[in-house]
């Protein structure tokens, strides 16, 4: 696994925040510079765990001219973040099932926070650990 860019800002009287361009809505801080990179690398794993979890696909890393060419990330003191997981490899592949089948999937997919794929995936585990 590879290293993410993280942010980092600070605000007077405020923590050391970190985010990540590459997974919007992941943040974390620290009181310390060296808080928020500890706190940032455990919240990078952690996203990424629920990610493989979720049997949802893992984004490759940005450059850090991409991440800087987005005008609302120049704030922001770019770091590289280690993604201490190892996630498996994830591989898109075509099923074919009934129209029926397939929006039952979707609606409690979406009813229980899951994305279609993150819901096949549970739903396979489950089936082989119970005929196992």
């Amino acid at each position: 696994m590879g290293q993410y860019i993280g942010l980092i800002h600070k605000e007077a009287d405020s923590h050391f925040g970190v985010s990540f361009p590459d997974f919007p809505g992941v943040a974390t801080a620290g009181t310390t510079l060296d808080d928020a990179r500890a706190m940032a690398e455990e919240a990078l794993a952690f996203h990424i765990e629920g990610l493989v979890e979720d049997g949802e696909a893992i984004p490759e890393p940005s450059s850090l001219e991409d991440v800087m060419a987005d005008p609302d990330n120049r704030s922001g003191v770019a770091i590289l973040v280690a993604a201490k997981t190892e996630a498996p490899k994830v591989i898109r592949v075509n099923v074919t099932l009934p129209g029926d089948i397939l929006e039952q999937i979707d609606k409690y997919a979406e009813a229980h926070g899951l994305s279609r794929s993150g819901f096949l995936t549970q739903a396979a585990k489950k089936a082989m650990l119970e005929a196992a």
